[in-house]
């Protein structure tokens, strides 16, 4: 396949009271064109930053970029400027922020903020903007949308809010779009109604996807690919069947325990992951998660793992000493 997007050993900190906060370690992946991927983590492992790094909307200072590189389509993301990436943003990449509500301007129709994307991007008219505006909202299964359009965001719930944000993404056909938690303030029945939406614009638009979120369970029926993040690294990659079925790194499998399955007995609790997320001022010279591990072996305290091959898979990796040739152990599933 394709790559539309490349990141590669990006390093982002921002520069606070108490030091610098290495929020993204050295990360590297991408995301090929028509594919989703998944990006999932405990709140703190660098997600969002993630996501605000490539659409570059973190604020400078605090943030900087360490080293590394975005290329979107071939073009290097980190040395447009602040006009070039204007051109990029709402065009080519489309992002869905968590808080619908605050993302929304209050004192504005939704029609009006779809249109400001079409006429500022597309030279589009007013007229033709608005016809689009109407298209886009009964294309995300707002009704009644030549009505909807004149009104405001508090005018909507909670689950049509969030798919006025996915028409704003989605007004100029754009290659990427990235949905940050776009489902976190939704109760589930509506939470399955967005990502089924998303599904559906993704097949009949072939536009790729990167999903942030902290939970595994809304990905299973959207993604194709898993990145698991922790503590500002990726501890394990693959496809979302090798993620689920057949997980490697001690992080990932304690994601999946703490789920809720429907083969679960009634009197059988959720395990969680004890312990908190290291201190991103001051990180571990070794496996960020060895303090929470209950694998840890002494090469894990000072020496942090490289992202090691899963034998029978051209796809699935771990960050993981017990997965180094020389560990000669089998991992637990």
């Amino acid at each position: 396949m394709e790559s539309l997007l490349e990141v590669k050993n990006l390093s982002v900190s921002f520069d606070v009271y108490g030091g610098e906060v290495q929020a993204i370690r050295d990360i590297s992946f991408e995301v090929n064109k028509g594919e989703a991927v998944a990006i999932v983590g405990e709140s703190g492992s660098g997600k969002s930053v993630t996501a605000q790094s490539i659409m570059r909307l973190n604020p400078s200072p605090p943030s900087r970029f360490k080293g590394g590189s975005i290329k979107f389509e071939g073009q290097e993301l980190l040395s447009l400027s602040e006009k070039e990436m204007q051109k990029v943003r709402g065009n080519k990449i489309g992002m869905i922020f968590q808080d619908p509500m605050t993302s929304l301007n209050p004192t504005l129709t939704v029609g009006s903020q779809i249109m400001e994307g079409l006429i500022k991007h597309e030279n589009m008219g007013s007229d033709k903007a608005k016809a689009r505006a109407i298209e886009m909202l009964d294309l995300v299964g707002i009704p009644n949308s030549s009505t909807r359009l004149k009104q405001y965001p508090h005018q909507f719930s909670g689950g049509m809010r969030q798919r006025v944000m996915i028409a704003i993404a989605l007004a100029c056909n754009p290659s990427l779009l990235i949905a940050d938690e776009p489902t976190t303030a939704l109760d589930v029945t509506i939470q399955a109604q967005i990502m089924r939406v998303m599904k559906e614009l993704q097949q009949k638009m072939n536009t790729s996807i990167i999903l942030i979120t902290h939970d595994l369970g809304v990905v299973a029926d959207v993604c194709d690919r898993i990145i698991v993040m922790y503590a500002g690294r990726i501890v394990e990659t693959g496809t979302k069947w090798e993620i689920f079925q057949n997980p490697q790194h001690p992080y990932t499998r304690g994601l999946l325990r703490s789920l809720p399955r429907l083969d679960q007995k009634k009197d059988e609790a959720l395990i969680p992951i004890l312990g908190t997320p290291p201190d991103l001022i001051k990180p571990p010279e070794g496996c960020s998660f060895c303090a929470r591990c209950d694998e840890a072996m002494k090469v894990c305290v000072n020496n942090d793992p490289n992202l090691y091959a899963i034998k029978g898979s051209d796809s699935h990796r771990a960050a993981c000493w017990m997965l180094h040739p020389c560990a000669n152990r089998e991992v637990p599933v």
